[in-house]
């Protein structure tokens, strides 16, 4: 699904990346057109061109579905979108009554992902877990290294694209209908949800991208699921508006989303645990939410030993462990509500 290859670029060798479902597959000598923006704007896109296609042609067969994505600009494409009229599962989508307490695991950052699958399939080794992939962060999925490694390694057993990000097992229009297809396609007994690589910050209350997870938490209630929020926590980063719990996590469990989420808080040394309680209480996200403190010793231990799959922003797991045990802690909370549900049907 995607090459990375070197190019000269102004006279220079330069890392590129080609999306072979979009651009087609390249050959040594090929001569293509590239977006260079981002490496001249200095982002943290790891420092790589992107193909927008390839000299003479691009003959890519998009024959399959007519609901688009990257709509309206010049790189748009069809594709089939699961509750399309045309797809196999437009009336199972289409029949679908609730989520029926399903466990969805909501986080601001890509880097939720790979700590969060990893402790609740090693936690329930049998459970379904499927990773929906919104469009907050990179659109296609193939650029997420660690989407690909967590399905090779079986500790997701499906992803899902929705909105304008595309690449995953199944393509959905929005969030409701990819939780829909999570509950109705694959049969989960749970689902995490964040963004692709990247996030949008703007060192303001509602400039940034993670924003989304306070309408996840309430689309994901009106369904009929259980929201498990994942609180950004760090005590490495030296930015005092992300340090503790950081201002993005504060916002939306404050100021945006509706409804009551589940929210896992590690049981931490003494001085760390007392500012995550002052910022708990001072904001009252107590009296809106349901708070778990959980102990996380077993799951660091677990954490650490997989210590290859997880980074945040440059970050590995010694470098800032709290924000990963963070992750942990609501997969553990998620594992706890699967077998409550299972027990509970067994009844």
């Amino acid at each position: 699904d995607i090459t990375k290859f070197t190019a000269v670029v102004d006279g220079k060798d330069s890392k590129c990346i080609n999306y072979n479902n979009l651009t087609g597959r390249l050959q040594a000598g090929d001569q293509v057109v590239l977006n260079t923006t981002a490496v001249e704007l200095g982002l943290g896109t790891g420092g790589y061109h992107f193909v927008l296609c390839r000299l003479p042609d691009n003959c890519i067969d998009r024959s399959m579905g007519h609901i688009m994505k990257l709509k309206y600009t010049p790189a748009q494409f069809n594709c089939m979108s699961a509750e399309a009229q045309e797809s196999n599962y437009h009336e199972t989508i289409n029949s679908f009554t609730t989520l029926d307490g399903l466990p969805v695991i909501i986080g601001t950052l890509h880097s939720v992902l790979a700590p969060a699958a990893i402790a609740f399939k090693s936690l329930k080794p049998d459970a379904r877990l499927i990773y929906i992939m919104t469009d907050s962060g990179a659109l296609p999925i193939w650029f997420s290294d660690i989407v690909r490694g967590l399905k090779d390694e079986k500790y997701i057993d499906a992803a899902i694209t929705c909105g304008n990000a595309f690449g995953g097992d199944l393509e959905c229009v929005n969030v409701y209908s990819a939780l829909t297809a999570v509950k109705e396609i694959y049969k989960a007994d749970a689902a995490i949800i964040c963004m692709g690589p990247g996030i949008v910050g703007t060192a303001t209350k509602y400039g940034f991208s993670g924003i989304e997870q306070g309408y996840i938490i309430d689309a994901v209630n009106k369904l009929g699921g259980k929201a498990i929020a994942v609180p950004r926590i760090s005590f490495s980063d030296i930015r005092d508006r992300h340090y503790g719990i950081s201002h993005h996590s504060i916002t939306v469990l404050e100021k945006i989303c509706n409804t009551k989420a589940d929210i896992a808080v590690p049981i931490l040394e003494e001085p760390k645990m007392k500012i995550i309680e002052q910022q708990i209480n001072a904001y009252e996200i107590n009296r809106k939410h349901n708070i778990n403190y959980v102990n996380c010793d077993d799951v660091s231990s677990l954490l650490l030993a997989n210590r290859e799959h997880l980074t945040k922003m440059g970050k590995g797991f010694e470098e800032d462990k709290e924000y990963f045990i963070t992750c942990g802690a609501s997969a553990i909370l998620a594992v706890k509500l699967v077998e409550k549900q299972a027990s509970l049907s067994c009844c």
